[in-house]
């Protein structure tokens, strides 16, 4: 009874702080009014029965559990009143000239540069064309126009306090950085990125920073891509994970330095406090630290500590933090994959050893494996739901790894601490750790590519995530018994499951609360920073041949252009060695001229089309390729990428003298918030379709004139207009259309002027990438 009050209500006091958000910030005498309503309740609940019946020890711990949500939740809404305070209202349109502190580093975004700012007058998305050389702790001065966030974002903005993005006219630098512990930790920051680059190829160092500071940006996406389809993508987040390494690492060498069992406790203490600032205090580090420290002050404190009431306590302080936490992805998959390895991985362990001493060798195996095996289990019901796939490579991908990762760790560890100091040389390190950064970056790229390494599964509400877990916790203790009798292990006192029943329900009860939260705000949660769509026009000449790369999917290409278009080289130079999907929107020599080459290099899983030619039949069976048909209605999918075919009408398929052009496919390219018209060859007066509003048109014809543009364009209102056009002698683009779309407000990139076009998406937004 006794541990179970003390887990219990604490998983309501984390569950009330993640419900905050529902009710939104209140008041300061609402939400003391409600503080006092709620620790009324401990109070009376003090006198704890004893020699009861189980009935009333059941309500009187319900009525702990519930004492801690009202405390939670008139905590959380207070917090939520201090969060939203610091950020900057004003009425939208309005002039402005701000001088602050850039809180985040400057990143690609829709329109340009984006960074989070920190003024005087409050916090505020900072979009420019250029931020130059600017990093955090930068201070700066900006003229610009206060803009609300766009609908999709808000939830994300103000889960960072952000209610407002200043669209900037100039930006200056004010030659000052930040000062005071912030400013320090910016320089440790900047000077641990310095050293982790020193001496090793780009992509090394690029890895190396994403390993230990979490600072993805720099990778190619090509190799992303593969550390998402093989399941290696958490090493590129810091988590609990290099939590533990730094303290693993740092230990010999406290001791070494003379250092007494409680000054070294201390000191890894104090190294945790910078580390996780360092790496930017994200939710799932957050919570790492905050175990960590729970940890030690435990034994500083010579009490044994308890797992499960480390995570609750970690759910509690990082909700505490920022009761909107439990809408991040990483927050929610760093305590399920926590969870998993506390409830699984000491059986799995035992079931592989075999009975191997503790400190053996093949006993350490066992366990990272185990690890692994938990995680990853645990993980897969919020990886469908976000994602709508899962990898199937990742037990064979991050045990293959398991050997080079904490090396990897370590290594780069060492590197960003000799950097602190200029004249120690760095070299050494990085290049053993490149070879450590190298092989995991190999083992990605073997178990990533191939068509197999991942499946589309989608749960799409947080009922069929509670239902999954149900589900999933039910077979897995049901299989590990079933292989612990069989093999003769001891499957422990039957009170067992008895006594861990109260933490699993309490740990159980904060993620659901937490999963239905984010679902009632509407809001997935924010992806890593890498998680991006990549759609490329690419350079055809006079055709077309647009790529769709999703995260967590196969890429898709519609239409190859013309015969020695180079297609093919340009997806093997991209790294693509397969397709999801090949779509021919129609059969002519501009958008299907390149199909024979394309399906000789890589592998095409299937081949859509509406109304193709034999020859195109009989590759796609000649190949191996799915043949499948596409008209309206259709649907193709790949990841959270979907593709929904607007024309042309089944009924109108069958008319032999119909003009190609006026049947070829005209496709809606959806990615969570992001759309993309693509309409092929056919003009808006041949094929009258109505998506609604979209962000992005593909001009259809190579830019021909097209009397029913404008309609289509009122209809789709696009932020943006793509016309792939080479050297032609039709006119195209036509002066009548490029007309329309100025006439629109619609800007306009061409393949002809600009080269091959590329536009990314990510969970902040979607933006042309600049030349």
């Amino acid at each position: 009874m006794k541990q179970a009050w003390r887990h219990l209500s604490l998983a309501g006091f984390a569950a009330g702080l993640g419900l905050a958000p529902l009710i939104g910030p209140l008041t300061g005498s609402v939400a003391g009014e409600l503080g006092a309503v709620a620790l009324a309740a401990p109070l009376l609940a003090l006198a704890r029965p004893r020699g009861c019946g189980w009935l009333a020890g059941c309500v009187w711990l319900a009525l702990v559990a519930l004492a801690g949500a009202g405390i939670g939740l008139g905590l959380g809404s207070l917090r939520l009143a201090a969060i939203d305070a610091g950020a900057l209202r004003a009425e939208p349109g309005e002039s402005v000239q701000l001088e602050g502190w850039l809180s985040s580093a400057p990143r690609s975004g829709p329109e340009g540069m984006e960074a989070e700012l920190e003024s005087g007058d409050g916090r505020v998305m900072l979009r420019a064309a250029q931020l130059g050389d600017h990093s955090i702790g930068d201070g700066i001065r900006v003229r610009g126009r206060l803009a609300p966030p766009a609908p999709w974002r808000a939830g994300s903005l103000a889960r960072r306090g952000i209610a407002m993005t200043l669209e900037a006219e100039r930006v200056e630098s004010t030659g000052e950085a930040r000062r005071g512990l912030s400013g320090r930790v910016d320089a440790i920051r900047a000077r641990a990125e310095r050293a982790l680059g020193r001496g090793v190829p780009d992509r090394e160092a690029a890895l190396a920073r994403g390993f230990v500071l979490g600072q993805d940006d720099g990778i190619d996406p090509r190799t992303r891509e593969d550390f998402r389809r093989s399941g290696l993508t958490h090493l590129l987040a810091v988590s609990g994970q290099n939590v533990i390494l730094l303290c693993l690492l740092a230990w010999p060498l406290l001791a070494l330095l003379g250092l007494n069992l409680r000054a070294r406790l201390l000191a890894l203490l104090c190294l945790i406090a910078i580390y996780v600032p360092v790496t930017g205090a994200g939710p799932s580090i957050q919570r790492a630290a905050v175990m960590g420290g729970a940890g030690l002050v435990a034994a500083l404190a010579d009490r044994s500590r308890s797992g499960w009431y480390a995570l609750l306590l970690a759910a509690a302080a990082t909700l505490a933090l920022n009761p909107r936490a439990s809408g991040d992805i990483g927050w929610q998959l760093s305590f399920a994959a926590v969870a998993g390895i506390f409830l699984w991985t000491g059986r799995l362990a035992g079931l592989i050893d075999g009975g191997a001493g503790r400190a053996s060798p093949r006993r350490a195996l066992a366990e990272g494996l185990a690890m692994t095996a938990a995680a990853t289990v645990a993980t897969a019901p919020l990886m469908a739901h976000h994602f709508g796939a899962l990898s199937l490579s990742s037990l064979a991908a991050n045990a293959l790894a398991l050997p080079a990762v904490a090396p990897a760790m370590w290594l780069g560890m060492l590197g960003g601490m000799a950097g602190q100091l200029p004249s120690l040389p760095v070299e050494p390190l990085n290049w053993l750790n490149s070879l450590c950064l190298a092989y995991i970056a190999q083992v990605a790229s073997w178990l990533g590519s191939p068509a197999w390494a991942q499946a589309e599964v989608e749960l799409g509400s947080p009922a069929a995530v509670a239902v999954s877990y149900l589900f999933l916790v039910t077979l897995a203790e049901l299989c590990l018994r079933f292989a612990q009798r069989r093999r003769g292990l001891r499957l422990g006192a039957g009170g067992r499951w008895r006594s861990r029943a109260p933490r699993l329900a309490a740990i159980a009860g904060l993620l659901v609360a937490c999963s239905v939260v984010a679902g009632a705000r509407g809001e997935g949660g924010d992806a890593a920073s890498d998680d991006r769509l990549v759609v490329r026009v690419l350079d055809v000449g006079q055709g077309d041949s647009i790529l769709l790369d999703p995260p967590l999917g196969e890429p898709i290409l519609v239409d190859t252009g013309p015969p020695g278009g180079e297609v093919a080289a340009r997806l093997t130079e991209l790294g693509i060695r397969s397709l999801g999907a090949l779509v021919v929107t129609h059969d002519q020599s501009d958008h299907a001229g390149g199909v024979p080459e394309l399906v000789r290099a890589l592998t095409v899983r299937r081949l859509a089309l509406a109304r193709g030619s034999r020859p195109l039949a009989a590759l796609a069976a000649a190949t191996g390729a799915e043949r499948v048909s596409a008209w309206e209605g259709g649907e193709l999918r790949s990841g959270e990428l979907r593709l929904s075919v607007l024309w042309p009408p089944h009924d109108r398929l069958g008319g032999a003298a119909e003009d190609a052009n006026a049947l070829s496919l005209v496709l809606l390219a959806e990615w969570r918030h992001f759309s993309l018209l693509l309409t092929g060859d056919a003009e808006a007066e041949a094929a009258p379709v109505n998506p609604g509003p979209v962000d992005v048109l593909k001009v259809a014809h190579h830019g021909s004139e097209d009397e029913g543009l404008g309609p289509l364009l009122e209809q789709t209102v696009p932020k943006l207009a793509l016309i792939s056009v080479g050297e032609n002698p039709y006119g195209h683009p036509t002066p009548e259309t490029l007309g329309e779309l100025v006439e629109h407000g619609v800007p306009v990139a061409r393949t002809d002027r600009s080269g091959e076009l590329v536009i990314e998406a990510d969970a902040e937004g979607w933006w042309l990438r600049p030349r």
